[in-house]
């Protein structure tokens, strides 16, 4: 089975397959806090700004591992409305966790961000970088959150991502990826190296894209 050796690997790959972005007003997005790493080798190669794209997601309570939507900032929400009501989650239930979560996402905001302002995406060519996709859940609410923003075009590009996802991928006007398998579990099962990254780990590199 092909898998990288690690996010650096992985996104120096996915940056091989974003060539025919080079040279067009793009902006490339992180989601944290894995796929900020992933982003960094991207930017690098298209000489393009780097920032951050903060989502959370929401967790059915008594299984949190498990999606029933997502947030993002400026007040996206993307739900599955079909788990929740299988799962029969009560209007309650949902705000409550939405609350949590959104304050979660606040913080994170002004942690990573550090007083700096969010890279303009009016007009853009928006590229929407994670370390892998596995329910989608996450990576929706980025792509709204990023047209919300008024980016001209979305593109999502993760090095992996189940293969019936690539095809007509809601929020984006395009998905690249470099391995789209049949039977993703986990992505951490395509990666050698799949280590937890730090805020402090994503805030460096975000600080080093800057211009000086």
């Amino acid at each position: 089975m092909d898998v990288f050796e690690d996010r650096v690997d992985a996104g120096r790959r996915l940056a091989d397959r974003l060539g025919h972005l080079r040279g067009g007003d793009v902006v490339v997005l992180g989601l944290p806090r894995g796929g900020v790493p992933v982003a960094a080798e991207v930017a690098a190669a298209l000489g393009a700004p780097l920032d951050v794209l903060v989502v959370r997601k929401l967790g059915v309570p008594f299984q949190p591992e498990l999606a029933m939507g997502a947030i993002g900032e400026e007040g996206t929400r993307v739900l599955d409305e079909t788990l929740v009501a299988r799962l029969r989650v009560d209007p309650e239930t949902l705000r409550e966790v939405e609350e949590r979560e959104r304050a979660v996402l606040t913080g994170r905001v002004a942690r990573l961000r550090a007083g700096h302002k969010a890279v303009p995406l009016a007009g853009r060519t928006a590229v929407v970088v994670d370390d892998g996709v596995a329910t989608g859940a996450t990576a929706r609410a980025a792509c709204l959150v990023a047209r919300q923003r008024g980016a001209a075009r979305v593109v999502l590009a993760v090095p992996v991502a189940p293969a019936e996802q690539v095809d007509g991928f809601p929020g984006a006007d395009e998905v690249v990826t470099v391995l789209a398998p049949a039977d993703l579990v986990a992505v951490g099962q395509f990666y050698r190296h799949f280590d937890a990254t730090s805020e402090d780990a994503v805030v460096r590199l975000l600080a080093a894209s800057r211009p000086a």
